[in-house]
């Protein structure tokens, strides 16, 4: 039997769940509002900005408001943005195609957030906030009236066996009058208050898209310092969104990364290999060969914007930045949005001392209006992608003015069954570049989970991957997932069964969002695993 143990208790005034940019704008901007409150950040990931990731390309103005010096002691990595190229792909050659106006960049910075994040961690102590890193929340914690009173911490030195360690402590509660969810893409604590208090009940389903990135150090005389890259097509067929970017910094290095939409419809589709094909594209090739690989990552993003954010606060509490959806996936940029959303929550709890009323002051702002304009620009690409061209060629003359909003539907939902769908040939070729396979970009992603730790994957029945999820789609989750986390391995008896290697699990959620008959649950490890990205 587990044992039974005192959970210490610690009390604050706001706490906000997650060291990313939202929530650490808001900690920052309500302790310069109202310095006599106290606030309390938590962070999943051994430091802050350990598992940030994103492209990133910054749109700068709200890091001028938030931090107004910020540019005379920038991130490590800042490097101005100075030319943008955006191209078609065929197998073996490139269309250039004019830049869409959302993705011109003159006065952006190509940055990194790992590194950007700490110095907003460090603004917000020096004003008296509590930073807390390698705290991981695993469950929300309710007061009489059901409104939300703080989270509780995930135990430290639980066996698998659901026993106790030799390490055991117990998780404390960290208590407040108000909680700020900020966790980022599929908070596992978002996902369970959206669930509890139906803030999902007036939006459509929320869509993601399951990001790749790497840095490569690569021989002298390749790179074009703040060149901006995008492109669109191969290795992706035409009815499946997605794109590719490539951010070249200084020293010679470069980011290269892909996005693929997890509202695809082919069961058979490897996020994971599409991207490794993306990058021996001829093109691409050239540029890489003889370069290093020096970290990996990938993340999942959310993508629906304007139509699938869910209601933005309930009682005790409110969600911000990415884990409502603000990024504007027509710009390829969350990280203006996360903080902009961030300040503003914190703007609106300084004046009113509660959630209330931030839902429709984030829908009316600034932020909110830059989503409502492109709302209709992603789920174009339903529908193919000379549709989508046309469509959000469109969308953006008219200013999103267009009388109708287009829909979306949950990922999960779009994936066909086997019998149902007929796979293309994506002319995919040898590659030569690495990493080689899934667990070499696992080590590039520094990953470490302890191997007695319990397994923070939770499938609710696993019979059905050995019977309706092998039949009707090939257990899919072997092909989404970036890591090899999930594997059909012999059971001894003529069968398969589900192992879970959860040790290699780079913390994306994609299995969470992906699954066909959302049985997959994502929850917290124990806090400080997982990847620790270096530089993305």
């Amino acid at each position: 039997m587990t044992q039974t143990v005192e959970r210490d208790v610690m009390e604050y005034d706001v706490l906000i769940v997650g060291g990313g940019p939202a929530g650490l704008a808001c900690a920052i901007r309500l302790k310069e509002r109202k310095p006599e409150l106290s606030v309390c950040v938590l962070e999943k990931a051994s430091a802050i900005g350990a598992q940030a990731l994103s492209g990133a390309v910054l749109e700068p103005g709200p890091l001028d408001e938030l931090l107004p010096g910020w540019r005379a002691t920038p991130p490590g990595i800042c490097i101005p943005a100075a030319r943008d190229e955006f191209s078609l792909l065929t197998r073996t050659g490139r269309i250039r195609l004019p830049v869409p106006p959302q993705q011109h960049n003159a006065g952006n910075f190509i940055v990194s957030l790992g590194l950007l994040t700490p110095l907003l961690a460090t603004r917000a102590e020096s004003l008296g906030v509590d930073v807390f890193a390698g705290f991981a929340a695993a469950q929300p914690l309710y007061d009489a009236n059901g409104a939300v009173a703080g989270v509780q911490i995930g135990d430290v030195g639980i066996e698998k066996s659901g026993e106790p360690g030799p390490n055991y402590a117990p998780g404390p509660e960290i208590r407040a009058r108000i909680t700020v969810l900020a966790e980022g893409c599929r908070g596992s604590i978002s996902k369970q208050l959206i669930k509890n208090f139906a803030l999902d009940a007036d939006c459509d389903p929320q869509t993601y898209g399951l990001g790749f990135k790497e840095l490569w150090q690569l021989p002298p005389g390749r790179v074009q310092a703040g060149l901006i890259e995008h492109s669109i097509g191969w290795p992706l067929d035409n009815g499946t969104y997605g794109g590719s970017f490539l951010y070249h910094l200084d020293k010679d290095r470069v980011y290269v990364g892909y996005v693929v939409g997890l509202d695809y419809r082919d069961p058979r589709l490897q996020p994971f290999e599409a991207f490794q094909q993306f990058k021996h594209h001829p093109h691409i090739k050239r540029l890489l060969e003889g370069g290093e690989i020096l970290a990996s990552g990938a993340r999942t993003i959310a993508a629906g914007g304007w139509q699938s954010l869910p209601r933005m606060e309930m009682p005790g509490a409110m969600l911000i930045g990415d884990a409502a959806g603000t990024l504007n996936v027509a710009k390829i940029k969350g990280i203006h949005q996360a903080l902009r959303c961030g300040m503003l929550a914190a703007e609106h709890l300084a004046e009113h001392d509660s959630p209330t009323g931030f839902d429709a002051r984030w829908r009316a702002s600034a932020g909110g209006e830059e989503l409502r304009k492109v709302r209709n620009i992603k789920p174009g690409f339903k529908r193919g992608l000379w549709f989508a061209l046309a469509n959000a060629a469109l969308e953006t003359a008219l200013g999103g003015r267009t009388p109708w909003t287009l829909r979306n539907k949950a990922a999960y939902a779009e994936t066909e069954r086997l019998a149902d769908f007929e796979s293309p040939d994506r002319g995919w070729v040898d590659r030569s570049l690495p990493p080689r396979d899934r667990l070499a970009a696992v080590f590039y992603a520094n990953n470490s989970h302890e191997e007695n730790q319990p397994v923070h994957l939770k499938v609710r029945d696993t019979s059905i991957c050995a019977t309706r999820c092998a039949t009707e789609y090939g257990n899919p989750c072997q092909n989404f997932c970036p890591a090899n986390v999930y594997e059909m391995v012999d059971d001894g008896a003529g069968g398969k069964r589900l192992q879970i290697n959860a040790a290699n699990c780079v913390h994306c959620k994609a299995c969470d969002i992906k699954d066909p008959y959302q049985i997959i649950d994502w929850t917290t490890p124990e806090g400080g695993s997982g990847p620790i990205y270096q530089s993305l």
